[in-house]
Parts: C-alpha cells; sequence; structure tokens
C-alpha cells in the first residue's frame, strides 16, 4: 500500500478485507505519515500476527518482491509521476497487479478560473492527463493498461469549509506559486470571492478522478 495515511486508512481496512491471506507492506514518505501509519496499521506487540507471515511491514519494499501495488490519491503530488510509475514497475513481481488513483486536469477549475480573474497566480499544480498517464504505463514497461475516469461536483456552505478541505487534500506544488506568506486581508479577499463560483449560498468545486490499472509482464527476451 503506497502512502496509505493520504488514500485513507479506511480504504487499507477494505484492500485488507478482500485479501485475508495477504501480507500487508505501507510503504509512507513523510515522517509524519510514517509515523501514524505505525501507529494505525502496525500490529501490537500482544498480537501473535506480530512475528507471523501476517505481520504488516513497513518502508520501501524490495524491486520484484510484490505481487500487488495500491495507490490512491498519490500520483498527482509527484513532481515527476513517470518515475514513480518506473519505481513501482520495479517493486512488482511478474504478473504483479497495480491499481492506482489520483486527480486529473479538470481538478478545481472553477478555483483556477478565479484566481485567473484576480489576477493571482495558480492555486495548485498542473495535473497529469488520463491518457498521458497511460501512455506512461506503456513506457514504464506495464501490459494492458486500463484507465477511467469519473467527475465529482462537491459544494460547500462557507469558504471556511471549502478551504479546510483543501489543506486536507495536499498542497499547491506550481513552480510559480506566491513564494511567501499570504496575509489576512488577502485571506479576508479570497473568502470573499470564492462565493462567486456557486449558484446561490453554496460553493461548487470540481474534482476528476483518474482510476488505472496494469500489470507488469514477464520480461521480454532481447
Amino acid at each position: 500500500h503506497w502512502e496509505a495515511v493520504r488514500g485513507g486508512l479506511a480504504g487499507h481496512g477494505l484492500v485488507e478485507n478482500q485479501y485475508p491471506k495477504a501480507r500487508s507492506h505501507v510503504v509512507e514518505l513523510s515522517p509524519a505519515h510514517q509515523a501514524l501509519a505505525r501507529m494505525k496499521l502496525g500490529d501490537p506487540w500482544w498480537n501473535p500476527s506480530r512475528w507471523g507471515d501476517k505481520a504488516t511491514v513497513f518502508g520501501v519494499p524490495a524491486p520484484d518482491s510484490m505481487q500487488m501495488l495500491w495507490s490512491n490519491m498519490s500520483l498527482h503530488m509527484q513532481k515527476d509521476p513517470q518515475a514513480l510509475i518506473r519505481h513501482w514497475h520495479q517493486i512488482l513481481a511478474k504478473d504483479g497487479f497495480l491499481m492506482f488513483s489520483c486527480l486529473g486536469p479538470d481538478t478545481l477549475k472553477e478555483l483556477r478560473a478565479l484566481y485567473a480573474a484576480m489576477g493571482w497566480p495558480a492555486p495548485a499544480h498542473d495535473l497529469t492527463d488520463m491518457h498521458d498517464l497511460g501512455d506512461m504505463l506503456v513506457e514504464a514497461g506495464f501490459a494492458e493498461p486500463v484507465m477511467d475516469v469519473e467527475r465529482i461536483a462537491l459544494t460547500y456552505e462557507t469558504p471556511a469549509r471549502l478551504l479546510a478541505e483543501l489543506r486536507e487534500l495536499g498542497r499547491n506544488l506550481h513552480i510559480n506559486r506566491f513564494a511567501g506568506l499570504r496575509t489576512p486581508r488577502w485571506r479576508a479577499r479570497l473568502e470573499e470571492v470564492l462565493p462567486s463560483m456557486g449558484a446561490g449560498s453554496a460553493m461548487s468545486l470540481s474534482f476528476e478522478v483518474i482510476y488505472g490499472h496494469a500489470v507488469k509482464p514477464a520480461p521480454r527476451v532481447a
């Protein structure tokens, strides 16, 4: 499970229930998430599974060692998604199965338009298109890639709730993002103009969710 905390600890439990005989291997890239994952997903010291084949393992796995890699909402936070896809390919064993989801370029289109109209730098970095991700899978060596997309609109009653959700979802990695700290006056102006994104009193944000899966085939003979 690649970045289980970002992908959702409840989702981790659902995947484990789907594969009850599988051994769980959790990868977290940030120290804070590593500590939380060990606390929430690690086996208690008194649990016999801690010493058996079912014990949860933490850390980046060895090459060619995993039968399945699950990643939810992680790929769009990478500055080089193709490099991460290649890394996933190295970790998986032959016939290993990759399943992932991430955000696509239509995400936050209303907020992007608002920032552009106000003359502000983009609120988020550019996100990779579904078809480009499919090409990256093939170039990395995966076979039989399948891509799908879902578009979800979320509404918020207050600017404060909208901004709180955005903080939970990630951060702005745009190279031209505002370099310093914003002022309280700017924050007040943002909350003042945010309601213009919706119809009536509710503000609306679009999220494009991309789903993909692929298989690591046997190496080709040169």
